[in-house]
């Protein structure tokens, strides 16, 4: 038999394959290992030509990795998209906790760096402002903000923006119950869009501070963008847990990362 979640949740079997918030995320951290900051350049550079197409990546996403690969400069082929509008998607949300994390002594610089990802790829203000909301909420759980708090500081970080709005709306409801009504008011990200998953996923984080299978759970019964939600939420909350916080069970059932995640 296999094991469940709380409910009626089956876990899947061995190994769990791991998508393009993975394979991007791990890109991000080997370029904060080597530099210690954000270099727009060599991160275009890192994330186009380590994009498989069989890792669930978007049309917009595999369209500006084949462009940056044709050797189109990163800051055209991304501000092209979307008829000149830039991409206002979750991508550059869901790959950005680790880097919260990695700055998490000063939360300004936390959201200053996030930006700079999140614009190699996001050039809408929305796409943008989602990578800085999550860093945010990664850096303040880090440094072991509490949970009823968690929302408030991310909103006094964070500019204006359409997410901003769904983070406020989020930051109303912590005291909700049911994960689907939640999302049914947030978004679940089934639109793919920063303003349709960061407020839920910040939500779950906030509501699930010490308990990383219950916020993963919570984001897999909402349906929608699951793996980008997931991702989002579960790497705020693994940001205040540490590893201990994940089950080792679901650490040894993961698929391996990727070999050159590991160098230098």
């Amino acid at each position: 038999m296999r094991p469940r979640l709380e409910g009626d949740l089956v876990l899947p079997p061995a190994p769990w394959r791991w998508t393009d918030d993975t394979e991007m995320a791990c890109s991000l951290v080997q370029a904060l290992r080597r530099d210690g900051r954000v270099d727009q350049d060599q991160l275009a550079l890192a994330f186009a030509l380590r994009w498989s197409a069989d890792r669930g990546y978007g049309r917009g996403a595999v369209s500006l990795m084949s462009s940056i690969r044709d050797g189109v400069p990163w800051r055209t082929a991304a501000g092209a998209l979307f008829s000149g509008c830039g991409s206002s998607g979750n991508g550059a949300a869901m790959r950005v906790a680790p880097l919260g994390a990695f700055f998490a002594d000063d939360p300004d610089l936390a959201a200053r760096q996030a930006a700079l990802s999140a614009e190699v790829t996001h050039q809408h203000p929305e796409g943008v402002a989602g990578a800085v909301a999550v860093a945010l909420a990664a850096a303040h759980a880090a440094r072991h903000a509490e949970p009823g708090t968690l929302l408030r500081l991310v909103l006094n970080q964070l500019p204006p923006s359409d997410v901003r709005d769904g983070v406020a709306r989020a930051a109303r409801l912590l005291t909700a119950t049911d994960p689907c009504e939640v999302a049914d008011e947030l978004g679940n990200g089934s639109h793919a869009l920063a303003q349709d998953t960061v407020p839920y996923a910040l939500w779950v984080a906030a509501t699930r501070f010490d308990d990383y299978p219950a916020a993963i759970e919570a984001c897999v019964r909402a349906g929608g963008d699951v793996d980008s939600m997931c991702a989002i939420a579960g790497g705020v909350v693994a940001a205040h847990t540490g590893v201990a916080g994940i089950p080792p069970e679901w650490i040894g059932s993961r698929e391996p990362l990727p070999e050159w995640s590991q160098s230098p």
